[in-house]
């Protein structure tokens, strides 16, 4: 399943802004430039800016069934599991299930095709970690943690988590642990949906399939009571956060001017360098 297909984007901002095809086989991708408007984007990372690169309307009908699809799976097969489902797997899961039935190939296409577009070319700077779309995560290599529905790297990751976790208390939850590229892939594109196809949008807030480093052992912590919030600058006023920075053996993925193209993620704890 390694075929290269390429998204069919809009180069422009919101409907008022000026249309054309755009694909990696007409442009090569261009590292922005860290100045004003760039951490301008940052900062007001869920609005549309005119440069912003949009889905055009027939992928946008495409980007909800996917999504719809990929929920299903989920729904089916178990948040948990669907944590660690490999892409071949969730497919044959479509295949064998009534509940779920089968991707058709628009489908698969289409998350081929997000896969395997160059995240830059969007705004995402960040490094691509898996580059297979049919990339797994061994599964001997995690560990479920109790009363969390979440998974952890067994090694430096899971010995940092318990290191927090007793340092900083009861106050502090596991909000999200591993996440394979299945999962990424729908949170992503959930995002992508919820922005009306603004794929840039999206990635300033989330990581594109394979480039996430919840694959390979980051996970996110949050205060307990705070709910959703935990994914907001809110959780940098808790006295969970204050407790992390004051005590310093934790490191934030995406702080504040980071040159990845992200938002400020203060709850995103960095273990691999």
């Amino acid at each position: 399943m390694d075929r290269r297909y390429f998204l069919r984007l809009i180069v422009g901002g919101t409907a008022v802004a000026g249309s054309a095809h755009w694909s990696p086989v007409s442009a090569q991708p261009q590292t922005p430039q860290l100045g004003k408007d760039y951490f301008r984007k940052i900062r007001n990372f869920d609005s549309h800016h005119q440069e912003d690169i949009i889905l055009k309307r027939d992928d946008r009908l495409l980007l909800a069934d996917v999504v719809a699809h990929c929920r299903r799976v989920q729904k089916n097969i178990g948040h948990g599991n669907f944590h660690l489902l490999g892409f071949d797997e969730m497919l044959r899961f479509g295949r064998n299930y009534s509940k779920i039935k089968p991707f058709t190939v628009r489908e698969i296409e289409f998350m081929e095709q997000l896969f395997y577009v160059e995240a830059t070319r969007y705004g995402f700077l960040g490094e691509k970690l898996l580059t297979r779309l049919t990339d797994n995560i061994p599964k001997r290599e995690v560990i479920k943690i109790p009363g969390t529905g979440q998974y952890i790297t067994k090694g430096k990751s899971l010995a940092i988590c318990h290191k927090v976790q007793r340092a900083v208390g009861d106050d502090l939850i596991l909000t999200s642990g591993v996440r394979g590229i299945v999962k990424q892939m729908y949170l992503f594109l959930n995002k992508a949906l919820a922005s009306n196809g603004n794929l840039s949008r999206a990635s300033r807030s989330l990581a594109p399939p394979g480039y996430s480093y919840h694959a390979i052992g980051d996970f996110d912590v949050g205060q307990k009571g705070l709910g959703r919030l935990n994914f907001t600058k809110t959780f940098a006023t808790t006295k969970v956060y204050r407790r992390l920075i004051d005590l310093g053996f934790t490191d934030i993925r995406y702080p504040r001017n980071n040159p990845f193209g992200v938002r400020f993620e203060p709850w995103h704890i960095k273990i691999i360098s």
